[in-house]
């Protein structure tokens, strides 16, 4: 009888997330987003509201929250109630870097989330100031192992995922390199095109404006893949450093007890609007693809860069 019970009960759960996801959306969605406005991650939150406004009428409405490595805006978005009307527009940072790289997280992707896609995936790249000798990632390795903690790079600060990147390339190419961290990517970028650091580890969005002056160059991409808008950037992988795949990802959550049928419709919603011509365009000029797997996909990405960050953090020894 109380096999019976459970079993009705399961069920009218389902059903009831089902009829409340037929009238779903009936208010504005807020999206939350652990940034101030102008970042990777607010440019791609406001790009989607607007196209899923248009496409579908829906009122999506983004709010910045930043601060405390993010963990405001996430605690926040993991204590609404959970009816798909409060959602997280997070990235690597947020949940493949922070439960790495600290000991105390305030948050759990299994506890308090459920993954509803990944919307874009930037790639970081190495690169150079272009006064320097370096060209290639055997000209960066050989200069390197002749100057063991000589050769700087800069991120956008200590524990970025940047940072990582740059950690995670000397760890696989067996050199030391020496980290300088800034305030932003901007910053950082800025220090390689003056000549404070020789190179950098950044996103291809910070890159670009530097790239047309001539004043950086582009060694190469922290990835495995190519990207098909710059078929020049040589990969990691192809200058024979292959467990290296470093890119930033934006994706959206929503809190655990969201009905899966809302999960389902924010996914599906959400895939379509990026699969139009125009949004696949905006997100490629600001060097990114855009997204759309499947929740449970996307979890495995999660988990898979969370396990690539422990292992760099464990072996280069890094401190929050």
């Amino acid at each position: 009888m109380k096999t019976a019970k459970t079993l009705a009960g399961t069920l009218l759960i389902a059903l009831s997330g089902a009829t409340y996801a037929q009238d779903y959306p009936n208010r504005p969605i807020r999206m939350v987003v652990p940034f101030a406005a102008g970042g990777v991650v607010d440019v791609t939150a406001r790009l989607l509201a607007q196209k899923m406004t248009e496409r579908l009428g829906w009122n999506v409405i983004v709010e910045n929250k930043p601060g405390g490595n993010g963990f405001i805006a996430v605690t926040n978005v993991a204590q609404a109630p959970a009816d798909g009307y409060t959602l997280l527009m997070a990235h690597t940072g947020e949940f493949s870097v922070n439960p790495a790289l600290f000991k105390h997280v305030p948050y759990e992707l299994e506890r308090d989330f459920k993954p509803i896609t990944l919307v874009s995936d930037t790639p970081l790249l190495l690169v150079a100031n272009a006064a320097t000798p370096y060209r290639t990632f055997d000209d960066v390795i050989k200069a390197a192992k002749a100057r063991p903690d000589a050769l700087a790079f800069s991120s956008p600060g200590a524990g970025s995922y940047n940072h990582l990147g740059g950690e995670w390339l000397a760890l696989e190419a067996g050199v030391k390199l020496m980290h300088v961290p800034y305030k932003g990517g901007a910053p950082a970028m800025a220090a390689v095109a003056g000549g404070e650091v020789p190179l950098g580890v950044v996103a291809v969005p910070a890159v670009l404006p530097h790239v047309k002056t001539g004043r950086v160059h582009v060694i190469g991409l922290l990835t495995r893949k190519t990207m098909a808008d710059h078929p020049e950037w040589k990969t990691a992988q192809g200058a024979g450093i292959p467990r290296v795949d470093a890119s930033n990802w934006v994706g959206m959550f929503a809190p655990k007890g969201t009905p899966d049928a809302i999960v389902e419709t924010l996914h599906r919603e959400v895939a379509k609007t990026l699969a139009a011509a125009d949004v696949i365009q905006r997100f490629a000029d600001n060097g990114a693809t855009v997204g759309g797997m499947p929740p449970a996909e996307f979890k495995q990405r999660i988990e898979f860069d969370l396990k690539n960050v422990r292992g760099v953090i464990e072996r280069a020894r890094i401190e929050p």
